[in-house]
């Protein structure tokens, strides 16, 4: 009964308009006054602020998010978009497709999805209208390729989960490798059945040698379109992270500095563009980490009630099958992705799900991939969408035109969801070798 009111209070309060974050950690801090004397709420407090700012870990955020923001700010994604059109341009759809392998290289750079769909938006968006390409499924597929940041390692996603956790970051990292490059596969099968199935969607015949009209910017166009920045900057992530050269923290501030010093090198980062990105990186780690401050709350209240024992109890006598719950927990999480904040969703259930599932026998490694690949289904789903959103903003497109022309490719995701479900060797043979 005091879980109910308390997951009734944090309900309203997100109905009434309340950022998650402070919704989180009022709805936490009222619920506890329910069961608990005020000095240890001021105590938990205290520690929760104490911890989460102390975390060594946590710094894995704020770096990857400035990697992120000083690639937008050099234009390597404009880079990108421009090389990956020279290579395939000869194909059907090949700027689409484009787009879906720009988006893998950035993933494999930088743990933000937001930065890298809108960053794939103003590298690719004005050619391909200018092409001849639908505009619903131009943001359909610009939407889909940015979530890839959000699997393919380094991934924020992953961190936040595992600092939830206390699962290995470095194994969740490469737990991401093999499913995010099935997932790109999947996003490029999915543009050649649609444009055999609809060939409106995409001009006939190869794309011209695109030079400065991606991004619609004809100015400073020679020397664009090199790959050497990005292939460089996902060596030095890569090569740290597997190396063991560095810890997954210790990887994120090198490559914040090594994006750094590339876009400077490129004499494309200015001191506006410097500002922006340090802005942008301000903003994006504050929301987080009020998240996480709220969610820490909000756990010891769901420790308090022993909600968690309560459900295994409650599972172990229904009878029901471990694969039975795995399911009903994959659908609340593919629900909730459709109207939360994929953070704060981690942030808030994984302590939760994570003992459930692990209680039942899985993997949790193996389960963080899953709860990933809901969070990514959920970045381009209706209502929510951010993806979608950023994506069609970006572009200047109704929003509804975006959410139908990523339809096709959620389809595919739930495919391989469902693919990771039967075959959790996919997810677990690199973690393996390890």
């Amino acid at each position: 009964m005091t879980f109910a009111l308390g997951l009734i209070v944090l309900l309203a309060l997100m109905i009434l308009g309340v950022p998650i974050g402070f919704a989180l950690g009022l709805a936490g801090v009222a619920s506890l006054a329910l069961i608990v004397p005020a000095p240890v709420i001021l105590g938990l407090m205290t520690q929760v602020v104490h911890a989460t700012a102390a975390s060594y870990v946590l710094l894995t955020i704020p770096m990857f998010v400035l990697m992120a923001e000083f690639l937008s700010a050099g234009g390597v994604a404009q880079d990108l978009m421009l090389a990956c059109n020279r290579m395939l341009r000869r194909v059907r759809g090949g700027l689409a497709m484009a787009c879906v392998f720009a988006g893998a290289l950035l993933a494999s750079a930088s743990g933000s999805s937001t930065a890298s769909v809108a960053s794939i938006t103003r590298a690719s968006y004005p050619t391909m209208r200018r092409l001849g390409y639908d505009c619903g499924f131009s943001v359909g597929t610009i939407s889909i390729a940015g979530t890839l940041a959000i699997m393919i390692p380094p991934s924020i996603a992953f961190v936040v989960y595992g600092l939830m956790t206390d699962v290995s970051i470095g194994k969740l990292f490469i737990a991401g490798v093999l499913p995010g490059l099935l997932t790109a596969a999947g996003y490029i099968a999915t543009i050649a059945l649609l444009l055999w199935r609809r060939p409106g969607l995409a001009p006939t015949g190869a794309s011209p040698n695109v030079g400065g009209d991606v991004g619609g910017d004809s100015a400073g166009l020679e020397g664009r379109g090199q790959v050497w920045p990005i292939v460089l900057l996902v060596a030095i992530v890569l090569g740290c992270l597997y190396g063991g050269v560095a810890t997954p923290t210790e990887v994120g501030a090198l490559g914040a500095l090594a994006a750094g010093l590339i876009s400077l090198g490129l004499g494309r980062m200015t001191g506006r563009r410097f500002a922006t990105a340090v802005g942008n990186t301000l903003r994006t780690t504050a929301l987080i980490v009020t998240i996480i401050f709220g969610a820490h709350l909000f756990g010891y209240f769901i420790s308090f009630t022993h909600v968690t024992d309560q459900m295994l109890t409650w599972i172990a006598a229904s009878g029901l099958s471990r694969y039975s719950v795995l399911l009903l927990v994959v659908l609340v999480y593919l629900g909730l992705g459709m109207v939360m904040d994929q953070f704060a969703i981690i942030i808030l259930t994984a302590p939760i799900s994570y003992a459930l599932v692990t209680g039942l026998g899985f993997d949790g490694v193996w389960f963080g991939v899953i709860i990933v690949k809901t969070a990514e289904i959920g970045l381009v789903s209706p209502p929510m969408g951010l993806n979608v959103f950023i994506a069609a903003s970006a572009a200047e497109v109704d929003a509804r035109a975006g959410f139908a022309g990523v339809l096709p490719f959620i389809v595919t995701e739930l495919v391989i969801l469902a693919l990771l479900i039967a075959v959790p060797e996919i997810v677990l043979y690199l973690p393996g070798t390890m």
